[in-house]
């Protein structure tokens, strides 16, 4: 086990004891660094500022396509609240910490809220300890794993969360990163098959349906840097939300997904990325 395990259902938010394995590559970009630069973090190398560099001079705003996907997290975690009984997380690509973090908007809302961790980059796992920080009434764990490990992923966040009451599951920037020949469908079908009836899935995904040519460089860019990236359409995001009900505004750019006042400052269009939330029933 990489992470030390408490009782199935942990009774309170203590900061737990995780050994730091692995080795952080610093040869290679890895998307959670180079979003970490996107928002201006101090955790990242050489390497990713090169890529984020390069991605910004082809597509001036990317930085805030990545400030508007955050935003997403933190908008789609307080509906979830609001419009659900929901007061369990599963949080899949968590990335580095970065405040607010999900456990924060969670338990400011639901002190009891459980949240739970996963990403596989070994930065991500040295920064947990900054993810376990948590309410006295709630709890927060951390998991490192992969994506594509959806059942170990399921059994070890099963020490925190309780399977048989719904779960928000949060793919968040997550899913581009696995192609569909890849098994990016088995895998949200594995999560999203194990959750109880009034679980929710909160996800993100980048599209190339407003700005084809500049997604397409970007593409390219990762690729090139030995990323896999993949955008998707609106109808093909769809597919991944079937047999859920999704709430409104539905599947839309992030920058029309609930949007408050003064966001748009940032600057005009749409955001490639979609995003949009789902009830299972």
């Amino acid at each position: 086990m990489i992470v030390q395990h408490c009782s199935r259902i942990a009774p309170s938010a203590e900061q737990r004891s995780i050994p730091v394995t692995g080795r952080i590559d610093t040869t290679r970009p890895h998307p959670a660094r180079v979003y970490d630069w996107f928002l201006g973090g101090k955790d990242n190398y050489p390497v990713d500022e090169e890529l984020g560099r390069q991605i910004t001079a082809m597509q001036g705003d990317a930085p805030r396509h990545a400030r508007a996907n955050r935003r997403f997290m933190e908008k789609a975690t307080r509906v979830v609240l609001r419009e659900t009984e929901i007061r369990q997380f599963l949080d899949i690509g968590s990335g580095i910490p970065t405040e607010p973090n999900l456990h924060q908007v969670a338990q400011s809302v639901a002190p009891e809220a459980r949240v739970v961790y996963v990403d596989n980059d070994p930065i991500v796992l040295a920064h947990a300890a900054a993810l376990l920080h948590g309410t006295p009434g709630g709890v927060t764990h951390y998991v490192q794993a992969d994506a594509r490990e959806p059942e170990r992923i399921l059994e070890e966040a099963a020490s925190v969360l309780d399977f048989e009451q719904p779960v928000a599951l949060s793919l968040i920037a997550l899913l581009h990163f696995i192609a569909d020949e890849d098994g990016a469908h088995d895998l949200v079908d594995t999560l999203v098959g194990a959750l109880a009836p009034g679980s929710s899935l909160a996800l993100s995904a980048l599209t190339a349906d407003f700005d084809p040519e500049n997604v397409r460089r970007g593409i390219e860019a990762y690729t090139a840097s030995g990323v896999t990236l993949a955008a998707r359409s609106h109808a093909e995001v769809g597919r991944l939300f079937k047999g859920l009900d999704l709430l409104e505004p539905g599947i839309v750019s992030l920058s029309d997904w609930h949007p408050v006042e003064g966001e748009q400052a940032e600057g005009d269009g749409p955001v490639s990325l979609y995003g949009a939330v789902g009830v299972k029933h």
